[in-house]
C-alpha cells in the first residue's frame, strides 16, 4: 500500500513540474521578444534621427550674410546673430493690372475733388445771399467760417493725397562686419523692393513700395495712410465732417426761408387700412407727398439746397464711422493692419488715452500735422 501511494504522488507531481517549466519558458520568451521589439524601435528612431540630420542644408542669411545649417522642413527661420526672419519658400508674386488700378484711383480722386468744390461753391452760392439779406454782419461771419472750413478741408486733402505716406529708413544690411548683433530683430526681406522691412512696415502693391506704419490704402485719396500722413488724414476727416455738418445746417436754415410749400390738396379720410385709421399718419403722408411735389415748383437755388442737404448728410454718416474707427485704433496704439495682425495672433492691444496724446502731439505745435517731407530732417548719429 505504501509503495502504491508513493508512486501515485510522484506521478501527480510530474505534470505540475512540467507546467511550471513551460510557464517559465513562456515568460523568458516573452521578455526576450519584448526586449527585441524595444531595441528595434529604438534603432528605427535613431535611423530616422540620423536621416533627418543628414538632410540638413546650408543657406545664407539675407540680413548679415552668415551661413546657416537648417533642416529641410524649416519654413521660416530666424538668424541667431542679426535676428532677421527668412522664409525660403516665399517668392515674389507678379501682380497684373496695377496701372489700371492706379488710373482708376486717379479718376476717383478727381471725382472727390470736384465733389468737394461743388459742395463748397454750391453752398456759398445758395446760402450766403440769403444770410446777407438778413444781416451784413451775419453774412461776413458765416463767410469767414465757410472760408476757413473750405481751405482746411482742401489743404488737408491735398497733403494726404499728394505726399508720400512714409518710407522706412535706409539701414545697412547684407554683410557680417556691417550688421551688429540683433540690429535686424524680426526684420523680413521685401522681395518687391529688394530691401529690409521692419515689423512696422508693410508693402503696398498698389503704390509699389513699402510704407512705414501703414494703416490702409485709401482709394478716395489715391494714396496710403502711413507714418507721414496719418495725422493729416485724421485732420482731413475732422475738417470734412465739420464742413459737411455746417453746410447741411446752413442749407436747412436757408431752405426754410425760401421753400414754397403749396397747400395740402391730398385727402386720405376715405381710405381704409393703417393710413385711414390714424389721423397723424395721414397728416405725415400728406406733408411728404406735398413736399415731393413742390420740388417741381422750386427755383434752381432750392434744388441745389436739397441736393447739398442729402449729399452732406450721406457723407457725414460715412465720415463719422471712419473717424470713430480710426480714433479707436489710435486709442489701442495700433494701425488698421496692426489690429488685424493682433486679431490673427489672438493678442490683446494695450489701450491707453496716452496713445491719443502721443499721436496728436499735445502739447506740441501744429507742425505735427504737416508731412515729414515738409519738415527739416533730423540727422541720427549712432
Amino acid at each position: 500500500m505504501a509503495s502504491s501511494s508513493s508512486s501515485s504522488s510522484s506521478s501527480s507531481s510530474l505534470p505540475e513540474v512540467g507546467f511550471e517549466f513551460v510557464y517559465f519558458l513562456f515568460v523568458i520568451f516573452s521578455l526576450h521578444f519584448s526586449a527585441s521589439l524595444v531595441a528595434h524601435i529604438i534603432l528605427i528612431i535613431q535611423e530616422q534621427h540620423v536621416t533627418t540630420v543628414s538632410e540638413n542644408y546650408e543657406t545664407t542669411c539675407w540680413g548679415c550674410g552668415l551661413r546657416l545649417s537648417l533642416p529641410t522642413c524649416t519654413s521660416v527661420f530666424k538668424c541667431g546673430w542679426c535676428g532677421a526672419l527668412t522664409n525660403p519658400n516665399k517668392q515674389k508674386n507678379v501682380t497684373k493690372g496695377c496701372w489700371w488700378r492706379r488710373l482708376w484711383e486717379r479718376c476717383i480722386v478727381s471725382f472727390v475733388f470736384v465733389f468737394m468744390l461743388f459742395i463748397i461753391f454750391g453752398a456759398v452760392w445758395a446760402v450766403l445771399p440769403i444770410v446777407f439779406s438778413f444781416s451784413f454782419f451775419s453774412g461776413i461771419f458765416h463767410s469767414t467760417i465757410s472760408a476757413i472750413l473750405s481751405i482746411a478741408t482742401i489743404s488737408f486733402f491735398s497733403l494726404v493725397a499728394f505726399h508720400g505716406a512714409g518710407s522706412p529708413p535706409n539701414i545697412l544690411w547684407g554683410s557680417y562686419p556691417t550688421v551688429g548683433r540683433n540690429e535686424l530683430e524680426n526684420y523680413t526681406f521685401c522681395y518687391y523692393c529688394s530691401k529690409p522691412k521692419s515689423p512696422r512696415t508693410h508693402h503696398c502693391r498698389t503704390c509699389g513700395k513699402c510704407i512705414l506704419d501703414m494703416d490702409h490704402h485709401c482709394p478716395f485719396i489715391g494714396n496710403c495712410v502711413g507714418a507721414d500722413n496719418h495725422r493729416c488724414f485724421i485732420a482731413f476727416l475732422i475738417s470734412a465732417l465739420a464742413g459737411t455738418s455746417y453746410a447741411s445746417i446752413m442749407s436747412i436754415y436757408a431752405m426754410s426761408h425760401i421753400w414754397q410749400m403749396p397747400s395740402l390738396t391730398y385727402s386720405f379720410e376715405n381710405l381704409d387700412g393703417p393710413i385711414g385709421l390714424f389721423p397723424q399718419s395721414r397728416r405725415i403722408v400728406e406733408i411728404m407727398i406735398t413736399a415731393l411735389s413742390s420740388l417741381l415748383f422750386q427755383s434752381s437755388r432750392g434744388v441745389i439746397l436739397v441736393y447739398i442737404i442729402i449729399a452732406s448728410v450721406s457723407v457725414q454718416i460715412g465720415l463719422s464711422i471712419l473717424l470713430c474707427q480710426q480714433l479707436y485704433y489710435i486709442y489701442e496704439g495700433e494701425t488698421y493692419l496692426g489690429h488685424l495682425n493682433l486679431q490673427a495672433h489672438s493678442i490683446e492691444a494695450k489701450k491707453d488715452c496716452q496713445n491719443l496724446v502721443r499721436f496728436f502731439g499735445f502739447p506740441y505745435s501744429v507742425k505735427r500735422f504737416l508731412p515729414n517731407s515738409l519738415l527739416p530732417q533730423k540727422i541720427h548719429v549712432k
